[in-house]
C-alpha cells in the first residue's frame, strides 16, 4: 500500500505562510508518522527544516505572488501585478503539470496556505482541497483599487472552490469561502533550555530589559541602529546580521543550531528566543503576532499602510495582547522613546485558542486514516 501523502502548496510570499505551514505539518508527521509530506514552496530549505523535525519533500513551485517586496514593509504593486499576469498566461500548464505530479505521487489532499491556484489543481487531480489562512488575496488586492478589481474576483471564485477552510484568528471575514472551520492560533513551539540559551548568546539582562526585533524574512531597511547605544543597558536581539556591531546588540545568524532538549541540533527561530524577552517589536504579520500571542509575550508593533491586513492584526492584538502601537516615524524618526512607555493590557479578558496545529493536523490524519 502507498504511504498517506499530503501536498502542502505555500503561498510565494515572505518567510510567515512557510513558518505556519510547516509547524502544522510538523504535528501532523508526529501524529502519522507513515505520512509523506511534499511542501511545494520557493521557501529555503533550511527555513523549513527549523520547524519539520522529520523528513519532507520539496517541490520547488511557487503558484501566486503575494506581494512583490523590497523589505518588510515597502511594496511594488506594478511588479505584483505583471506577475500575476503571467502566472495567469501560465495556468493552464501548471494545472498540468501539478496534476501530473499528483497523480504519479498518489496524492491523497491538498493542504494549502493558500495560492489560490491550489483548489483548481485539486478539482483537475479529483482530491479534495483543504486551506488555511487568517486572510485572502483577494482581500489584500480588493483594497488596492480597480486596477486590482479583476484579479481579486478571480481570487474568490478560486476560494470559492475550496472544499474546506481552517480559519486562523486575526482573520478577515474570508466570505469568498463557503466551508469554514474556525481554529486556533499555529506556530512553532520554544525547544531549548531558556538557561542554555542565555549563556550562549551571552545575555545577561532580565526579560524586562531584554528585546526581540524581528521583521520576518525580508528583514528591514534602515533600522535606527545609533539608538542601541542610547539604551546601553537593554540587550537587542535581531537574525539580521548586516547592521553595525553594539555590545549590546546580539546578531543571530540563520545557520547557528544548538541542541534543543533531546539533544538534536537546530536552527534558532524567533520562537526560541521570545522567551528570553519581554517585548517582541515587529510589523503586522500573522506568524510573528500568533507566535508571540501563544506565548504572552508582549508585542511592540509598527503601523503598516497600504495592506489591507495590517488593521485587522493590530485590532486583534489590541483586543487580546498585551501590546504597543507605534508609527514609522516613531521607529524610525525619533529616540524609540516608547521604550519608556507602559505595554496596554489587552481590551478583552478571555484568551485566544492556542490548539490551531493540533486541530488542523488532527483533521488531517482523521482523513487519511479514512481514504482507504
Amino acid at each position: 500500500m502507498s504511504r498517506p501523502t499530503v501536498y502542502l502548496a505555500i503561498t510565494n510570499h515572505g518567510f510567515g505562510h512557510a513558518v505556519r505551514s510547516a509547524a502544522i505539518a510538523n504535528e501532523i508527521q508526529k501524529r502519522c508518522p507513515d505520512v509523506l509530506l511534499i511542501l511545494v514552496t520557493t521557501a529555503p530549505r533550511w527555513l523549513l527544516e527549523s520547524y519539520l523535525e522529520g523528513d519532507f519533500i520539496i517541490r520547488p513551485r511557487g503558484f501566486d505572488v503575494g506581494v512583490v517586496q523590497s523589505d518588510s514593509l515597502t511594496m511594488d504593486l506594478v511588479a505584483t501585478q505583471e506577475k500575476w499576469q503571467h502566472i495567469r498566461q501560465q495556468q493552464r500548464s501548471i494545472i498540468a503539470g501539478e496534476v501530473n505530479f499528483i497523480q504519479q505521487n498518489q496524492v491523497n489532499l491538498i493542504l494549502a496556505d493558500i495560492p489560490p491556484l491550489a483548489s483548481l489543481i485539486a478539482q483537475a487531480a479529483g482530491i479534495p482541497c483543504w486551506m488555511m489562512s487568517n486572510f485572502g488575496w483577494d482581500f489584500i488586492y480588493r483594497d488596492w483599487g480597480e486596477e486590482f478589481t479583476e484579479l481579486a474576483d478571480w481570487i474568490s471564485g478560486c476560494f470559492n472552490q475550496c472544499d474546506r477552510l481552517f480559519r486562523f484568528p486575526l482573520h478577515e471575514p474570508m466570505t469568498a469561502f463557503p466551508h469554514q472551520i474556525d481554529v486556533g492560533l499555529t506556530g512553532g513551539d520554544p525547544r531549548f533550555n531558556l538557561d542554555d540559551l542565555r549563556e550562549k548568546l551571552g545575555i545577561i539582562t532580565p526579560p524586562e530589559k531584554t528585546i526581540l526585533l524581528t521583521f520576518g524574512g525580508l528583514g528591514l531597511n534602515a533600522i535606527p541602529f545609533d539608538n542601541f547605544s542610547q539604551y546601553s543597558d537593554y540587550t537587542f536581539i535581531t537574525f539580521d546580521v548586516n547592521l553595525p556591531p553594539f555590545p549590546n546588540l546580539i546578531q543571530v545568524s540563520n545557520s547557528l543550531q544548538l541542541p534543543d532538549l533531546h539533544s538534536h541540533l537546530f536552527r534558532l527561530r524567533p520562537v526560541d528566543l521570545m522567551p528570553l524577552c519581554g517585548r517582541v517589536i515587529s510589523k503586522p504579520g500573522y506568524s510573528t503576532f500568533a507566535e508571540a500571542l501563544r506565548l504572552d509575550i508582549p508585542l511592540v508593533s509598527l503601523t503598516r499602510e497600504g495592506f489591507a491586513e495590517a488593521p485587522i492584526l493590530l485590532d486583534w492584538l489590541q483586543n487580546y495582547g498585551v501590546h504597543q502601537i507605534i508609527t514609522a516615524s516613531d521607529f524610525f524618526e525619533k529616540d524609540w522613546d516608547f521604550l519608556n512607555q507602559p505595554l496596554q493590557q489587552p481590551r478583552f479578558s478571555e484568551r485566544l485558542d492556542k490548539n490551531g496545529n493540533e486541530a488542523i493536523a488532527q483533521a488531517v490524519v482523521d482523513y487519511l486514516l479514512n481514504c482507504d
